[in-house]
């Protein structure tokens, strides 16, 4: 087993140094702390032997008037070396953290959207936080371990080989069996190390929903069921961390008694040694001082693996996020501004795995600046339909165009700058609401086009209502606003970005009657000479369309115009009916 785990080891571990080495002069002073640190260690317990053997039996205090001063000097330099060590390391140990941190999220940017259709939110946050600081200490534990007490070691057998050969040849007999003990526990230390870091993202998965969802929590007395599910993700937690515990506390206690039997050894002889006069009270002092000085390191040597398996096994999960691939972008012509011709040939899109396909055979040609809208019930794949065009899928059969060129054949950035979105699922961000109508590239636009873009869209009427106006922070996911607001402002960010495509996927939804209208009218502005996608529920909204298309389970079951589908008196007309009879009852 362990054949198969030491090069996955090795292999990750290598991977992650790499974050390691652009920081190479900080390194060297951390190493060059370490070293100074376990020679004057080993200098330190060196100096117990002139100070028995002079001081203390022979009582020559002429002769070791150096020994005082000698001492204030080791620690001197020992609390140099150790802040040059802790500061240089915790340096290192914050920029990797920092450098991995920004790789991942730049990475959560670039991946497709089917990465996130298949991830809970927990687990990922779990990586960006909890994860990287696993790497980050276990980076900068087993870097003082491999250098400043491996040296130590070495450091303290020097001291006992120049005072007692024959006593060091028991001491070293202890470590091929402590190095066992290492070796067997890392297998333990690994497995846990993982599910530990997997309960984390259980734990965090829970707390975010319950935060995002605390008003149905509240609505629906769902108090008892939450504690029961964070007390099971927490368990759990518990559970794998006590494991983890007894196995490093177990390494320990076995280490420390192996370590008692060669104590004891070395006792013993040495005892039959002085009795020989082949070994001064110095001597002896100076080559106990130096085992018991190793007694700590080989402690850490023993308790690295739990930290390097953690490490490993935390790395190993962020590395499997760096090494998704990114959403394709093949293409190599850029768009510049589209006339808006927009055609699907016979389009068909899954999920994937055992997902039955959404769409099939979707056979569109909506001509520039003409508006298309598509209607049909709940899970027709009408959302879908529309996510195709600025390829956030791909689709699995056909070709989408947009003026004749394959979408495929074009720059992701320069397609989605011609395409404005606005969707049913308003998404703002914890900041202004000028920030988030001028969002991302939008940046540019000067203070007349976002005071148009938000006038039109009815923003002003309840910014200037506001403290703080449209410098006024919107929340958390925009929570501070209601939903026609967050609606309207998602509304202005695409009025501003004045795309010649437009995708409107419930862009009312969440607005009152009489918001809607102004809305509408802004909408119906907006839309002139632009080519539009409307998805509606509401069909009062989009009788004027040029083209109306109906949805069901993924396929184009009707087409036509207004007044065309009330005429064939097919699906589209007993929805009409249906909703045109609910609100002439809720009149």
């Amino acid at each position: 087993m362990n054949s198969r785990i030491d090069p996955e080891v090795r292999v990750v571990y290598g991977r992650l140094w790499r974050y390691v080495t652009p920081h190479k002069l900080i390194f060297i002073i951390a190493v060059i702390g370490m070293a100074m640190t376990a020679v004057v260690e080993g200098g330190l317990v060196y100096l117990l032997k002139p100070l028995t053997d002079e001081t203390l039996v022979a009582q020559n205090l002429e002769s070791a008037q150096w020994i005082p001063l000698a001492f204030m000097a080791i620690f001197i330099l020992r609390g140099a070396a150790g802040f040059a060590t802790e500061a240089s390391l915790g340096w290192i140990g914050r920029q990797v953290i920092s450098d991995l941190r920004r790789e991942v999220f730049s990475k959560f940017l670039t991946l497709p959207a089917k990465f996130f259709d298949s991830q809970s939110t927990g687990p990922l946050l779990s990586r960006m936080t909890y994860n990287v600081e696993m790497v980050a200490e276990s980076v900068t534990s087993v870097v003082t371990i491999a250098v400043r007490d491996i040296l130590t070691v070495i450091a303290a057998i020097s001291v006992m080989l120049y005072h007692s050969p024959s006593l060091t040849v028991f001491v070293a007999i202890l470590f091929p069996v402590v190095a066992i003990i290492v070796r067997l526990l890392g297998i333990a230390f690994r497995r846990y190390s993982g599910r530990i870091q997997d309960s984390v993202g259980e734990v965090t998965q829970v707390t975010d929903e319950i935060v995002r969802g605390n008003w149905v929590v509240k609505a629906f007395g769902g108090y008892d069921y939450e504690r029961s599910r964070i007390e099971d993700a927490d368990g759990k937690n518990r559970r794998q961390n006590l494991k983890l515990i007894r196995v490093r506390s177990l390494g320990v206690a076995v280490t420390q008694v192996v370590f008692g039997f060669g104590i004891a050894l070395v006792i013993f002889f040495a005892g039959r040694q002085a009795v020989a006069d082949q070994i001064t009270a110095g001597q002896f002092i100076s080559f106990f001082a130096a085992m018991m000085l190793m007694l700590q390191p080989v402690r850490r040597i023993t308790n690295v693996n739990a930290t390097l398996q953690r490490g490993v096994a935390a790395a190993d999960s962020l590395f499997m996020i760096m090494d998704e691939n990114d959403e394709e972008d093949t293409g190599t012509t850029e768009l510049e501004r589209a006339e808006g011709n927009v055609v699907f040939e016979n389009v068909g899109f899954s999920y994937g795995g055992d997902n039955a396909p959404v769409l099939r055979n979707i056979d569109i040609n909506l001509e520039s600046g003409k508006t298309l809208a598509i209607v049909g019930h709940s899970g027709g794949g009408k959302s879908t339909l529309v996510s195709l065009l600025p390829r956030f899928y791909d689709v699995d059969s056909g070709v989408i165009r947009i003026d004749g060129v394959p979408i495929r054949d074009l720059t992701l950035e320069s397609l989605r700058q011609n395409i404005s979105l606005v969707t049913q699922d308003v998404v703002l961000f914890n900041d202004t609401i000028a920030n988030n109508l001028a969002y991302g590239q939008l940046k540019s636009a000067s203070e007349d086009e976002l005071l148009a873009a938000a006038e039109a869209a009815h923003v002003l009427e309840f910014a200037k209502e506001m403290p703080n106006g449209l410098d006024t922070m919107v929340g958390d996911r925009g929570l501070l606003l209601s939903g026609g607001q967050r609606q309207r402002i998602a509304i202005g960010r695409a009025l501003l970005k004045n795309a010649p495509i437009l995708i409107l996927d419930e862009a009312t939804s969440s607005l009152d009657t009489q918001s809607e209208r102004r809305i509408q009218d802004a909408l119906n502005v907006l839309m002139e000479n632009r080519t539009t996608l409307v998805i509606a529920h509401r069909l009062s909204t989009v009788e004027s369309a040029d083209h109306i298309i109906v949805l069901e389970a993924g396929r184009i079951v009707e087409s036509g115009t207004h007044d065309e589908l009330v005429a064939k008196k097919g699906l589209y007309e007993s929805l009409y009916k249906m909703q045109f009879g609910a609100e002439q009852e809720s009149a």
